[in-house]
């Protein structure tokens, strides 16, 4: 059942990517309603899609890499529909959808057996670890998605070429606003994500850091968010090289989260874990 309702989540997702990438081309505010129409569509039938699979598992639905991709988008469009309706900033929706549609895609890839948890992942740490790192790694997309969007409006100005996309996108200003709020929010959730890895790690294993790949990556995805946000509060790091290296930030967290896994051998590499 929950396979189902996944499928149409997807083709929800598809109709929302497309309503957003009309409206951004031609300005249409029809585009624009249907497209949040079907994006709230999505994410409720994705939520649903989840809670089934946790019904049907017996526990959160963050072991395997279609759980844990699934849960991931659900939480970036959560976090851009909650931005969304603080900030009125709907053209972030047509990098936002694409990137979830992306992330939805590759999670349906994914083999969708249920498998039983192992001893060391029958923990209440399980949820709590899991949740709020990947609540910490959609906040991270929105920046990354922001800081796209901030390199595009730039060179639209730097080279004086004022197109289209330029009418769009919301200021330079705003966009840099919004990086720097997402990154405010982020680093404490990777930071708590981080320690509460460590207490479930000496539970589960009697040691809080053992400098497995996946920690130490952990740890560099860490200092590059730190000296991100370092940079931005004590010397005012704005514009460009702020965005330039928001994008960067994202790219390591992304090695994080699924490169480790896939390419270095590690003692989490059973499961998608968020240490």
């Amino acid at each position: 059942m929950d396979n189902a309702v996944f499928q149409v989540t997807i083709f929800l997702y598809i109709a929302a990517t497309a309503g957003f990438l009309i409206n951004i081309i031609t300005l249409k505010k029809a585009a624009a309603k249907a497209a949040n129409a079907f994006l709230y569509a999505a994410f409720g039938s994705h939520g649903l899609a989840i809670a089934l699979r946790m019904f049907m598992a017996g526990h959160t639905p963050l072991v395997t890499m279609h759980e844990s991709l699934s849960f991931f988008a659900w939480c970036m469009v959560g976090a851009y529909l909650l931005m969304q309706a603080m900030k009125k900033i709907k053209s972030l929706g047509a990098f936002v959808t694409p990137l979830a549609l992306v992330v939805m895609v590759a999670s349906s890839l994914q083999t969708k057996k249920i498998l039983p948890l192992s001893p060391a992942l029958q923990s209440i740490w399980l949820p709590i670890h899991a949740v709020i790192c990947l609540a910490a790694y959609a906040i991270f997309a929105l920046a990354f998605c922001a800081a796209v969007m901030y390199l595009m409006q730039e060179r639209q100005i730097k080279g004086k070429h004022l197109g289209a996309i330029f009418r769009r996108l919301p200021s330079l200003e705003n966009l840099d606003t919004m990086i720097g709020r997402c990154l405010g929010i982020g680093f404490p959730l990777l930071t708590v994500g981080i320690i509460t890895g460590s207490i479930w790690a000496e539970n589960a294993w009697g040691s809080y850091w053992s400098w497995d790949p996946k920690e130490t990556w952990s740890l560099i995805t860490w200092f590059f968010y730190a000296a991100l946000l370092h940079q931005r509060l004590t010397v005012g790091w704005r514009g460009k090289k702020a965005a330039i290296m928001t994008v960067l930030a994202f790219g390591v967290l992304i090695f994080t989260f699924l490169g480790v896994n896939l390419l270095i051998p590690s003692e989490h590499s059973y499961v998608t874990n968020f240490q």
